[in-house]
C-alpha cells in the first residue's frame, strides 16, 4: 500500500509536474480529497500565457517586400522560442499545476504546428485554457474558430464550390469521436458544413457567409442545414466520442495500458456529465485504482515532464531561450511544433539510443559536470549557427534542499530524498551509490546524491 506521500508525489506528477523540496514538506501532509479540492480551486481561474508577442496581422505580412518577410519570419522564429521559454518556466513555477498540465494535454490533443506567428500560438494556448477544465463542446467550437487552427489544417480554403475535408476529418478522426466510428460521407458533409469558417486579413475568425454551403447535409444519419457547430453536436451526441476521449485520458494520465472497466466508468461519468471535463479529471484522480500500484511510477516522462519536473527540483534557470528550445529538440517534444497533426505519440516512443543519454545525462549537463556534445538537426544549425551546443546555460539553487537536509544523517538524508526522487516503488540501496558520492561535507553530499538519484534509469519514470 502507497504511503500518503507517495500518493501525494503521484498527483502531483500526473495532475502537474511534480513537487519541489518545500512543496513536498506542505502537500504531503495534506489527505488525498483535500490536495485534489486544492488543485480543483486553484484551476477555477485559468493564468494565461503572457508573451511579448508582437502581431502583425496577415494583410500587412502580406504587403511586404519579400526581404521583409524573411526578416519578420526571422523574428518570429526567435519570438517563439521565448514563448516556449516562457511556457516552460510558467509549468515550473505556477501556483496552478493542474491548469498548466491540462493546457499540456489539450496543446497534444489538439495538435497544431505554428512556426512564426507567436501572437496565434499564444492565442491558441490562452483559448485553450480558458476552457481546459471546462465544456468539451465549448473547447472544440473554440478550437474549430481557432485562426492558427483553421490555416493549420486548411479550412482557409474550405469553400462552397470546392470543400477542403481536412479539417472535417481531423476533428472526427483524431479530436473527438475516432477512426472507424464515420463514414467517409460523413466526412464530405461535414467539410461543407464547416465551409466559410475562414480568418480574416486580421487574424480574427470570420463566418464567410458568400464562401458557406447553406443546402442540405446528410450527416450521421441526419438531415438540415447544418453548419459546424452543429456538427459537433451530432458528434458529441455519439457516447463514442466520450469513449473516445475517455480512453485518451486514461493512457495520459493513468496507464498506457487501458484497463477496459475504468475506461468505461469514465465515459459514463464523461457523458452523463455533458462532456464536463472537470467532472472526467475529478473521477480519475479520486478514484481507488488511480493509486494502485501498477499505476504508479510506471508512466516515461515526456521531455517536457522531465524538464519542467527537473527544473522544479533543482530551481534551474536558464540564461538563454536556445537552451530551453535545444533540449525539446533533441528530446522529441517541442512545443507548437508536433511531429504531426495526430501530436506526440508518447510511452516508449520518446526513448530510443540517442535520447535515452541526453536523458540521463541532463542533470549532469545543469550541473556543468559534462560538455554537450549532439548534432543538431540542419533546420536548428541554421536557427543558432553552430553545429553543438557544448554547456547549457543555465543556474541551480539548492539551497532549500540543503537547508531540509543538512542536520540529518546521511542514512536518512538517502531514504528521503530516494523516495522524493524516484517514483518507482523499486529496491534501491546506500550502498550501490556511495561509491559515486562525495562525503567531505554534508553539502556536497546532498548535492552528488541528487545529481546520481537524478541520473539513475528510475528517475525516467513519474
Amino acid at each position: 500500500m502507497l504511503t500518503n506521500q507517495k500518493k501525494i508525489q503521484h498527483l502531483y506528477w500526473r495532475a502537474g509536474f511534480g513537487l519541489d523540496i518545500s512543496e513536498l514538506e506542505t502537500q504531503s501532509k495534506l489527505a488525498i480529497k483535500k490536495a485534489i479540492n486544492e488543485l480543483f480551486r486553484k484551476a477555477k481561474t485559468p493564468t494565461l500565457l503572457k508573451g511579448n508577442s508582437e502581431r502583425m496581422d496577415t494583410a500587412t505580412f502580406n504587403k511586404l517586400e519579400k526581404s521583409e518577410k524573411k526578416e519578420v519570419r526571422k523574428k518570429g522564429v526567435q519570438s517563439m522560442m521565448e514563448l516556449r521559454t516562457l511556457w516552460i518556466k510558467q509549468m515550473m513555477r505556477s501556483d496552478n499545476p493542474l491548469l498548466e498540465r491540462m493546457t499540456l494535454f489539450w496543446h497534444g490533443h489538439f495538435a497544431c504546428t505554428i512556426s512564426f506567428k507567436s501572437y496565434n500560438a499564444e492565442s491558441q494556448n490562452n483559448t485553450i485554457r480558458q476552457h481546459a477544465l471546462g465544456n468539451f463542446k465549448e473547447m472544440v467550437l473554440a478550437i474549430s474558430k481557432d485562426v492558427a487552427m483553421i490555416r493549420f489544417l486548411n479550412n482557409q480554403q474550405n469553400r462552397k464550390n470546392s470543400p477542403n475535408e481536412n479539417y472535417a476529418r481531423e476533428l472526427m478522426e483524431l479530436f473527438t469521436i475516432g477512426r472507424g466510428n464515420y463514414t467517409e460521407n460523413d466526412v464530405k458533409e461535414a467539410a461543407r458544413a464547416f465551409t466559410g469558417w475562414h480568418s480574416n486579413g486580421k487574424d480574427e475568425f470570420l463566418f464567410n457567409e458568400r464562401q458557406h454551403d447553406f443546402d442540405s447535409k446528410t450527416f450521421m444519419g441526419k438531415n438540415g442545414n447544418f453548419d459546424g457547430e452543429d456538427i459537433i453536436d451530432i458528434i458529441l451526441e455519439q457516447k463514442q466520442t466520450a469513449r473516445f476521449i475517455a480512453t485518451k485520458v486514461y493512457r495520459y494520465f493513468v496507464n498506457k495500458n487501458v484497463n477496459e472497466k475504468y475506461v468505461e466508468q469514465l465515459t459514463n461519468v464523461f457523458y452523463d456529465s455533458n462532456y464536463n471535463i472537470e467532472t472526467l479529471m475529478r473521477t480519475v484522480f479520486e478514484s481507488d485504482w488511480f493509486y494502485d500500484k501498477e499505476n504508479v511510477g510506471t508512466k516515461i516522462k515526456s521531455p517536457i515532464d522531465l524538464l519542467v519536473g527537473t527544473m522544479k527540483t533543482l530551481k534551474v534557470d536558464f540564461d538563454s531561450n536556445k537552451s530551453v528550445t535545444f533540449i525539446q529538440k533533441v528530446l522529441g517534444q517541442e512545443l507548437f511544433h508536433p511531429p504531426n497533426v495526430a501530436g506526440w505519440e508518447g510511452g516508449k516512443a520518446w526513448i530510443d539510443n540517442a535520447t535515452l543519454m541526453i536523458r540521463l545525462n541532463l542533470v549532469n549537463y545543469l550541473f556543468q559536470i559534462a560538455d554537450v556534445n549532439i548534432t543538431m538537426k540542419p533546420e536548428f544549425e541554421a536557427l543558432i549557427n553552430r553545429s553543438t551546443i557544448k554547456k547549457i546555460e543555465g543556474s541551480l539553487k539548492m539551497g532549500e534542499i540543503i537547508k531540509t537536509f543538512k542536520k540529518k544523517d546521511n542514512s536518512v538524508i538517502f531514504e528521503e530524498m530516494k523516495n522524493w526522487l524516484i517514483q518507482p516503488n523499486l529496491p534501491l540501496d546506500k550502498e550501490s551509490l556511495d561509491d559515486f558520492l562525495f562525503n567531505d561535507n554534508k553539502k556536497n553530499y546532498i548535492e552528488s546524491l541528487a545529481m546520481r538519484l537524478m541520473t539513475l534509469p528510475e528517475y525516467q519514470l513519474c
